[in-house]
């Protein structure tokens, strides 16, 4: 009796999991209700409103082939009364490597989780790049690298993003390398000063240049000229064509007006 009882208990079938359901977005702030009701369906139109971006969901519904890059992972240690305390600091860029680019940090206990709610905030901190063509060697009018030299600092480190001829590739570091990726800038020189080795500054400095690139005013002769192409950035204005407008109705000429006659002087 012992052996089939040990066969039907093998023969039983483990139960099955109830597979989670996925949760349902619902938007709290006003771009968010925007985004989901449908009325903003890019995400250039998104950051033109001015409204922050509070909501992670935003970006994966306007740039869905978003990609991320862990860029450093460092343990900090803290001594309390109970014993020493051990956290995780994750550093992690985002970019879908045509304009969009983003960096965010995020401190936590656990290395999966942290990293997941460093990309949130790397999504929430989102910017729209120019990229153009404003190396004097190439004037090929491609969108390949920076229309024009920026300058990052973080900490000690400064670099200069220059703009370089189609070929080129990023002569960068491998952290500025990872960034510039994401963001979709293919040739590119940089200077660096400062301690380089630090990942973390390095990384903001490259993200501050590109910050400083975005909120650079552009006037119009030198967005022909050096071709920059970010989305709306920069772009002029088209007018559309009317389609069946009346046509405009010519100005007739007033008639001329007859001269008042002049009373003589009365003779006495």
């Amino acid at each position: 009796m012992a052996t089939t009882r040990r066969k039907r208990r093998g023969d039983r079938r483990p139960a099955k999991r109830a597979e989670p359901k996925p949760v349902e977005w619902d938007p709290k702030t006003k771009l968010g209700k925007l985004v989901r009701s449908g009325q903003i369906t890019k995400m250039s139109d998104a950051l033109q409103t001015g409204l922050p971006v509070r909501e992670p969901e935003i970006i994966d519904v306007l740039l869905p082939e978003i990609d991320d890059e862990v860029i450093d992972v460092n343990m900090v240690q803290r001594m309390t009364d109970s014993g020493r305390r051990v956290k995780f600091l994750i550093t992690v860029a985002v970019g879908n490597a045509d304009g969009f680019v983003g960096f965010g940090q995020a401190k936590g206990k656990e290395v999966g989780s942290s990293i997941r709610k460093a990309i949130d905030n790397a999504k929430l901190n989102i910017i729209e790049i120019r990229r153009g063509c404003g190396s004097w060697e190439c004037g090929c009018g491609q969108p390949h690298t920076v229309p024009f030299a920026v300058r990052g600092k973080s900490g000690s480190v400064e670099i200069t993003l220059k703009p370089a001829p189609h070929g080129i590739g990023l002569a960068t570091g491998n952290v500025a390398k990872k960034i510039l990726t994401l963001a979709g800038v293919k040739d590119c020189w940089a200077f660096t000063k400062g301690k380089t080795k630090t990942t973390v500054n390095y990384a903001r400095a490259v993200f501050n240049a590109l910050e400083e690139n975005s909120d650079m005013r552009v006037m119009k002769n030198e967005i022909a000229k050096v071709g920059i192409i970010s989305g709306s950035i920069g772009k002029p204005e088209e007018k559309q064509p009317v389609v069946n407008a009346p046509p405009a109705e010519k100005p007739q000429p007033e008639p001329a007006k007859e001269p008042e006659p002049t009373e003589k002087p009365k003779e006495e």
